[in-house]
C-alpha cells in the first residue's frame, strides 16, 4: 500500500472514529454521540427491548453449557450457575410478573431497562465503529503525545488516554469495548489493562447529570464534573501503585512479544504521523475488520446479559431487603468520620452500597448537607467498581482481574475518594 493510501486512511476512518465516539450532536432533542443516536434509533423498533433482552440472556445463560466452558474452573463453575437467575428476572422484567417487591421501579425493570439492554446494545453497535478508533492509527498517533503524560502518572501507555476520553464522553461499556479489544491485540500488558479497566471505565457524563439532579446540586454541575473527573484520575493513579493492581504481571494476552510504545526522540509530530501510516498500511480493510469487532462485540453482550441481569439484581435485592449495607457501611465511617464529613455514618453507610450500583448512594443522602451531598455524588462516579454494570462487563472480558481485585480496589477506590474529596468539598462550599 502506498504512503500516501496509508496516510489517507489513518485521516479519513480516525476522523470518523472520533466523529462517532466523541462528538456530541443534536438529534431529536437530545444532545449525545452519533453512536448513542444510532442506539437510541435501535431502541425504537417495536418490541425491540424485549425481544433482544430475553433472547440475548437466554443464549448468553446457556452457551457456557453447550460450549463446556462452565466447568473449566471454578469461578466460571459459581458464574454460570449464578447466571441461571437471569432466567426467570428477566422472564418478569419482559412479562411484568413476579413477587411486587421485585417489579418496583428501581428494581428488575431499572437492571433491565437501564442497563442490561442499553449496555448490551452499545456493545456490538460500538464494536462496528470500534475498528476505526483502533486499527487505523489514531491510538498509536494519540500515544506519542499523551505517553509523557500516561506513563509516569498511571503506569499505563500514551494511547490509554483514548479509553479515558471514551468513558467520560461515552461509557464504561465502550472503555471496556476498547481497553479489550487493544488488551487481546497484544498492545497493553495485563498490568495495564487492569490499571485501565478500574481506573478509566466510569460512567458517561450523562449519568452525572442523573446524580447531580437527584442530589439537587445541578447550579454546581461545572464544579462537581471537574472535581468527579481530577478525583477519578487521581485516584487512579495511586491505585495503580497499590496492592493488587501493583502486583500484576506486565504480561501480553496469550504469550504475545507485545506491541510496546517507544520514547520518541525529536519531533513527536513526525513519529506520530509515521507510526499511524505504519500501523494504517498494515491494518485490514474496513468490511473485514468491521465483521471481527462486531462478531467479537455481539461475543462480549452475550457475556455481559446474564451477568448483569442475574447479578445486577440479586446486589438491588441485597442491598434494597437486607441490612448488610449497614454493616458494610462501618468500613468507612473512621474516614467519613476523620474528614469530619456531616451525617458521616449515613454517609458511610450510602457509599458502601455503591458497590452494588453506582446510583444507589444518592438516595440515602437526599436530604443531608451539601458537602455530604457532593461528596457522595462524587465518590458515585470515582468508586468505578458495582456489580449491576461495570464489575460483570469487566469479567466478560479477557482482563485478568479476580473477584477479591474488584473488592479491594472498590474499597481502595471509596476510601481515597472520600480523603481526596472532602477537604476539596469544604473549600468550595464551606
Amino acid at each position: 500500500m502506498s504512503r500516501s493510501k496509508a496516510l489517507t486512511r489513518f485521516v479519513v476512518y480516525s476522523l470518523f472514529g472520533i466523529f462517532m465516539f466523541f462528538v456530541s450532536i443534536d438529534l431529536m432533542g437530545k444532545s449525545t454521540i452519533p453512536l448513542d443516536h444510532v442506539v437510541t434509533l435501535i431502541r425504537k423498533i417495536p418490541y425491540y427491548d424485549s425481544i433482544y433482552g430475553l433472547v440475548l440472556v437466554f443464549i448468553g445463560v446457556a452457551l457456557p453449557f453447550i460450549r463446556g466452558t462452565w466447568k473449566t474452573t471454578k469461578i466460571k463453575m459459581f458464574f454460570s450457575i449464578i447466571n441461571i437467575f437471569a432466567i426467570p428476572f428477566v422472564i418478569m422484567a419482559v412479562f411484568n410478573i413476579g413477587p411486587a417487591g421485585l417489579l418496583e421501579n428501581d428494581m428488575i425493570p431499572f437492571i433491565f431497562g437501564k442497563v442490561v439492554v442499553p449496555v448490551t446494545t452499545i456493545v456490538p453497535v460500538g464494536a462496528v465503529f470500534l475498528a476505526f478508533i483502533v486499527s487505523y492509527g489514531l491510538m498509536e498517533f494519540i500515544g506519542i503525545f499523551m505517553r509523557p503524560v500516561m506513563v509516569p502518572i498511571f503506569k499505563t501507555p500514551g494511547r490509554s488516554a483514548v479509553d479515558a476520553v471514551a468513558s467520560f464522553v461515552g461509557s464504561y461499556s465502550l472503555a471496556l469495548l476498547i481497553t479489550n479489544r487493544v488488551y487481546v491485540e497484544g498492545k497493553y500488558t495485563g498490568k495495564e489493562a487492569a490499571i485501565i479497566a478500574t481506573g478509566f471505565s466510569t460512567v458517561s457524563a450523562a449519568f452525572m447529570i442523573i446524580v447531580a439532579t437527584t442530589l439537587d446540586f445541578m447550579d454546581h454541575w461545572s464544579i462537581y464534573f471537574w472535581v468527579s473527573l481530577v478525583v477519578t484520575f487521581i485516584v487512579t493513579a495511586i491505585t495503580a501503585r497499590l496492592y493488587p493492581l501493583s502486583g500484576k504481571p506486565d504480561e501480553y494476552y496469550e504469550g504475545q512479544k507485545g506491541d510496546v510504545e517507544q520514547d520518541v526522540e525529536g519531533s513527536k509530530w513526525k513519529a506520530a504521523v509515521e507510526v499511524a501510516v505504519e500501523v494504517s498500511s498494515n491494518a485490514p480493510g474496513v468490511w473485514e475488520n468491521v465483521k471481527v469487532n462486531f462478531l467479537d462485540g455481539l461475543q462480549l453482550a452475550l457475556n455481559m446479559a446474564p451477568s448483569l441481569m442475574a447479578i445486577g439484581t440479586l446486589g438491588l435485592i441485597v442491598a434494597k431487603y437486607t441490612p448488610i449495607f449497614d454493616i458494610v457501611g462501618y468500613i468507612f465511617y473512621p474516614f467519613t468520620l476523620i474528614t469530619r464529613l456531616p451525617e458521616p455514618l449515613l454517609a458511610a453507610k450510602a457509599m458502601s452500597m455503591s458497590i452494588v450500583e453506582m446510583f444507589l448512594p444518592a438516595a440515602p443522602v437526599v436530604g443531608t448537607p451539601l458537602v455530604t451531598r457532593f461528596v457522595v455524588g462524587v465518590v458515585c462516579v470515582s468508586e468505578i467498581l458495582f456489580f449491576s454494570a461495570s464489575i460483570p462487563c469487566m469479567m466478560a472480558t479477557e482482563i485478568p482481574l479476580k473477584m477479591r481485585d474488584y473488592f479491594i480496589i472498590w474499597f481502595e477506590r471509596v476510601a481515597l475518594s472520600i480523603l481526596i474529596t472532602t477537604p476539596i468539598a469544604f473549600l468550595i462550599f464551606g
